[in-house]
């Protein structure tokens, strides 16, 4: 998922999007096309968002295994 300038988005600037995206279709007042397309960009925003989270819950797994003294290391996603 990546934003207008081409860098992908954070979990934050996602959320923010698609907070946005929604309260757009829930004022009901655009053209069905456009709500059409709002709606397909909330979807990847959506799964963007959730990849984030599975990401974040997969990195404080690790680290709740390792020995309290275990140095926390790069967690590489497979997305």
């Amino acid at each position: 998922m990546t934003s207008k300038k081409g860098k992908p988005l954070d979990f934050e600037q996602a959320l923010a999007e698609l907070e946005a995206v929604v309260e757009r279709l829930e004022h009901g007042e655009l053209p069905l096309e456009d709500a059409l397309k709002q709606f397909e960009r909330g979807i990847e925003l959506a799964h963007n968002c959730q990849s984030s989270l599975k990401q974040a819950e997969q990195r404080v797994e690790i680290l709740l295994k390792k020995t309290p003294d275990a140095e926390p290391e790069p967690f590489e996603g497979s997305e």
